[in-house]
């Protein structure tokens, strides 16, 4: 059995981004040396997200409009009464990005077959940047054999 467990850093841009991590993914399949089994990608953060769609520029930029529309950054949200919180005063307002992370999701998982992440011909494996820029980090984990 292979248990192989990975940090990915990613620095992200500024606001809503999406970055495709398919490469980092393949080439730590390619290097472990497996054949069948699981892989875990999760977001080790409260305004990230991980999804599995198609990593196209006019599609990302849809993406973006959308989840502006759909949770609006500058409305009256709770977490963002900073004075009302414990919590430092230079804490972004940010209630925003949390929302739309837990809408999206925090991990994916997806099955190893020959060697190979089990993507279709359009699918890449994408940190979804909700409240950037920051160095953000995704937890991957392969399990098989």
């Amino acid at each position: 059995m292979i248990s192989i467990h990975h940090i990915l850093t990613i620095p992200t841009d500024p606001g809503i981004a999406l970055h495709d991590i398919t490469p980092q993914i393949r080439g730590l399949v390619a290097d472990s040396g497996m054949a069948c089994g699981f892989l875990t990608v999760t977001s080790r953060h409260t305004t990230t997200a991980i999804t599995i769609n198609e990593h196209e520029e006019r599609l990302l930029e849809d993406v973006r409009r959308f989840f502006t529309r759909l949770i609006p950054p500058g409305e009256a949200y709770l977490h963002n009464d900073i004075e009302l919180r414990d919590c430092p005063p230079d804490e972004p307002e940010n209630a925003h990005s949390h929302l739309l992370a837990m809408l999206v999701g925090s991990s994916e998982v997806i099955p190893i077959v020959a060697g190979d992440p089990d993507l279709g011909d359009w699918q890449s494996v994408m940190l979804v940047e909700l409240d950037g820029p920051r160095e953000r980090t995704v937890g991957l984990r392969l399990f098989g054999e």
